[in-house]
C-alpha cells in the first residue's frame, strides 16, 4: 500500500483515511503483522498499533531481525544486540499496563520505582556492558591491524548493496568457504584472507556486511568495528549484480554509507557481478575499463581481469622491474624469487642465472647484493 503525502502526519505517519483503508485490509486478510518501509517513531508505532490492534514494526526493526538472525559470531551477536538495545530505549514508554506512574499526594506509598524506570535502567546497564565488549574486540582488532600494517600489506575491502555476491566473489578469489547467500545480510562479521596478485604480492582480501538504502544510523553505529576495515582499506572492491534493473540507484546508496564512513574518496574499482545472468548478446556489448571489471563470480569469468586490475591500483610496495644475476648455488633465492616474483626472462650461463623480474619492492629490497648492472 502506497500513499504520497506532503509531509508525514505526526501521529501516525500516513493519513487518517489511509489508516481507515489498513485496517480494511487487515481484516479482509486476517493479518497479524503491518510492516512499514519507513521508520516509525515510538508515538507512531503505538497509535498504529492502538487503531490496527495488530502488531507494527518498522523498516529499521525489520532489518534488525533479519540480522539477529544471521549472527554467528559473538562479535556479530554483539554489533546486532547493541543495536536492539539502541532501537528499543526510546520505544518503551507505554509497553503493558504494568508501566503505570506513581500514585502522587500525600502520604501515598509507591514502589519506589516504576517498572519503566526499572526497564530503562536495565537497558542502559545493558548497552555499557556490550559497549565494553565491542570495545574490547575493536582494541583486539586495532592490534591485529597494527601488526598487519608493520608487514607491507595491502588491504582490500569488498563493499556493495546486500546481495550483490560479496561472499561468493570473496570464496572464489581466495578459495574460502564463507557462507554463500541470496538472503539478505547473509554476512555479518568481517573475514580476511590473503590473496596473491598476478605480481606475486599478497593482498588481504575483507568481506564486509551488504549496505542498503536508508541503512539505519544505529546499525552503522553498531557495526563500527565491522565498518573500520572498510576505512583502513587501500582499495575498494564495489560489487554490483549487473542483472538488477536499479544496480545505478543501488551503487548511489553505496556511496551515500561511504560518505558516511568518510571513505568516498578512497580508490575503487567497481566490479559488475553476476554476469553469465545475463542474454549472451548483452554479455559481448559489455567492455571492460580502467576502474570498471565485468566478472562471474560462481564461473570464475573475469577473475585474472579484476586480479590484474586489483595489483594496478594497489600502491602499497610498488612493483619494480629489475635484472638479476644469482649464482645457481643459491637455492633459497631462487626459491623466493619463483615464490614471489614473475619472471619475465631466465638465463643460465657460468654458474649463474639471469633474470627479468617484476617483484614488489619488499622482496627486491633482500635482493640488492644480486641486482645487475644496467
Amino acid at each position: 500500500m502506497l500513499q504520497r503525502r506532503a509531509r508525514p502526519d505526526p501521529a501516525t505517519l500516513i493519513g487518517s483515511g489511509k489508516v481507515a483503508e489498513l485496517k480494511g485490509a487487515v481484516a479482509s486478510t486476517a493479518a497479524d503483522l503491518v510492516i512499514f518501509d519507513h521508520d516509525l517513531t515510538p508515538s507512531q508505532q503505538r497509535n498504529l498499533e492502538r487503531a490496527l490492534e495488530v502488531r507494527i514494526i518498522d523498516r529499521t526493526q525489520l532489518i534488525l531481525d533479519i540480522f539477529a538472525r544471521h549472527a554467528r559470531t559473538r562479535e556479530g551477536q554483539l554489533q546486532v544486540e547493541l543495536a536492539q538495545l539502541q532501537y528499543l530505549l526510546p520505544r518503551l514508554a507505554g509497553r503493558g499496563a504494568q508501566m503505570s506512574q506513581l500514585g502522587g499526594g500525600i502520604g501515598t506509598r509507591g514502589p519506589g520505582e516504576t517498572q519503566l524506570e526499572t526497564d530503562r535502567r536495565k537497558i542502559y546497564r545493558r548497552i555499557r556492558h556490550v559497549e565494553q565488549q565491542l570495545e574490547n574486540v575493536r582494541r583486539t582488532r586495532r592490534q591485529q591491524r597494527q601488526r598487519r600494517e608493520s608487514a607491507p600489506i595491502a588491504t582490500v575491502a569488498l563493499v556493495g548493496y546486500t546481495n550483490a555476491g560479496k561472499s561468493t566473489l570473496f570464496n572464489a578469489l581466495t578459495r574460502a568457504d564463507v557462507l554463500e547467500s541470496p538472503r539478505m545480510f547473509a554476512t555479518l562479521d568481517p573475514t580476511l584472507r590473503h590473496v596473491v596478485t598476478p605480481s606475486k604480492r599478497k593482498v588481504l582480501l575483507s568481506d564486509t556486511v551488504g549496505f542498503i538504502r536508508n541503512l539505519p544510523h544505529t546499525l552503522v553505529s553498531a557495526f563500527r568495528a565491522t565498518l573500520e576495515e572498510v576505512q583502513r582499506a587501500s582499495l575498494l572492491l564495489h560489487v554490483s549484480d549487473v542483472t538488477s534493473p536499479v544496480a545505478a540507484e543501488q551503487q548511489a546508496q553505496v556511496e551515500e554509507v561511504l560518505r558516511e564512513l568518510d571513505s568516498q574518496h578512497k580508490p575503487r574499482l567497481y566490479v559488475m557481478n553476476k554476469l553469465d545472468l545475463l542474454p549472451e548478446k548483452k554479455r559481448e556489448s559489455l567492455r571492460d575499463s580502467d576502474d570498471v571489471v565485468h566478472v562471474s563470480a560462481t564461473q570464475g569469468t573475469g577473475l585474472d581481469r579484476l586480479l590484474e586490475s586489483i595489483d594496478r591500483e594497489i600502491a602499497n610496495d610498488p612493483v619494480q622491474r629489475v635484472r638479476l644475476r644469482i649464482p645457481q648455488s643459491e637455492g633459497k633465492v631462487l626459491a623466493l624469487l619463483d615464490a614471489r616474483s614473475r619472471i619475465l626472462a631466465r638465463e643460465y650461463r657460468d654458474g649463474y642465472v639471469d633474470l627479468d623480474v617484476q617483484a614488489a619492492e619488499s622482496v627486491l629490497r633482500r635482493l640488492k647484493a644480486f641486482m645487475a648492472a644496467e
